[in-house]
């Protein structure tokens, strides 16, 4: 089976590719990708070379681009994990979001219509669904009520994806996932911002009293879902998708204190974030139906991860130089003054 994988570079994407490969020994992976600074070719680093993998570098907005891809590789499956999806960066700026997350999603939409893909999967996020208060979990069927732009940029798409189906019969299938977290994630995220900065004896800058929640899922996990929605999801639906662990913010900071034998007092609380929703929670009926769960407990995953930061410090401390660091002092300079 031939797979068109966009945005493979970057977290998600660069784990979905391995596991693919891993998982498929027919697997046809070919990963477009622009390279921005959450793209890094490293994330991919030990699968380039494998004969069933290939890589272009491109934007998904880029229409002319985009159909040349296509027309050449005439993928069975596109899934699409492009995008800018840090929301302090949206925030800051969110033209880059709008132009990607959207633009980009109209592009791959009209360019897989015209060439009669099987089957096309947009990986989205629980943003999409807004705040949740304390009771209950948002099911495929709750309205999107986004609260902050990049939330806004993946609900449109959402939307695009959907009309697209209803109106030109686009065999379309959209993922909402929990949050992710595990190798390769940018220290720019929470768990691994926290991770590293303990690492380096640095100040944890926790928004707000810490006590917003989200819901957890190891991003190996999650892959396995996206793989069995792309494969055996039915075509016109929205598959949550969680591993039903709900940790508020300080929870997970203390937890990666204690893991990494740091003191409490690293915690730094600062001014919070505009906009920031305070709880998320899925419903994962849809695709636990599927067969799907996660394969390990969330302590035992955080301690993986912790180890593979460890491990790995020259990846994340090249990550965290240029770019980066004019970045960091912007959204944390004064809160941490």
């Amino acid at each position: 089976m031939r797979y068109l994988v966009t945005g493979g570079t970057g977290f998600i994407g660069s784990n979905f590719i391995r596991y693919l490969l891993e998982s498929h020994t027919d697997a046809m992976v070919v990963n477009l990708d622009l390279l921005t600074y959450a793209g890094n070719p490293e994330n991919l680093a030990d699968v380039q070379d494998n004969s069933r993998y290939a890589f272009i570098h491109g934007d998904i907005a880029d229409a002319s681009l985009v159909e040349k891809v296509i027309s050449e590789e005439s993928p069975d499956v596109l899934l699409n994990f492009a995008a800018e999806s840090h929301v302090d960066r949206s925030i800051l700026d969110c033209a880059p979001f709008v132009r990607t997350n959207f633009v980009g999603v109209q592009v791959l939409l009209e360019a897989a219509l015209r060439h009669k893909i099987p089957r096309s999967v947009q990986v989205s996020t629980d943003e999409v669904y807004g705040s949740l208060g304390p009771e209950g979990k948002f099911t495929e069927d709750s309205p999107l009520r986004p609260n902050n732009p990049y939330a806004a940029t993946k609900a449109a798409a959402d939307l695009m994806v959907q009309a697209f189906h209803h109106t030109y019969g686009l065999p379309a299938i959209i993922t909402r996932s929990s949050n992710n977290f595990g190798p390769y994630q940018s220290p720019e995220k929470f768990i691994p911002l926290f991770a590293t900065n303990a690492m380096e004896d640095a100040p944890l800058p926790l928004y707000g009293d810490g006590k917003q929640v989200r819901d957890w899922i190891f991003v190996r996990d999650n892959c396995a879902a996206i793989d069995l929605v792309a494969t055996q999801g039915e075509i016109g639906k929205v598959y949550n998708i969680s591993a039903s662990c709900e940790m508020q913010n300080i929870e997970v900071a203390e937890l990666i204190l204690e893991i990494i034998g740091k003191p409490r007092s690293l915690i730094k609380f600062v001014e919070d974030r505009p906009g920031h929703d305070r709880r998320y929670a899925l419903n994962a009926a849809n695709i636990t139906g599927l067969g799907w769960k996660p394969e390990l407990s969330f302590h035992h995953r955080l301690r993986e991860t912790i180890a593979w930061y460890s491990e790995n410090q020259s990846w994340w401390r090249r990550v965290k130089s240029g770019e980066y660091r004019s970045y960091y002092e912007k959204q944390y300079g004064k809160r941490l003054e």
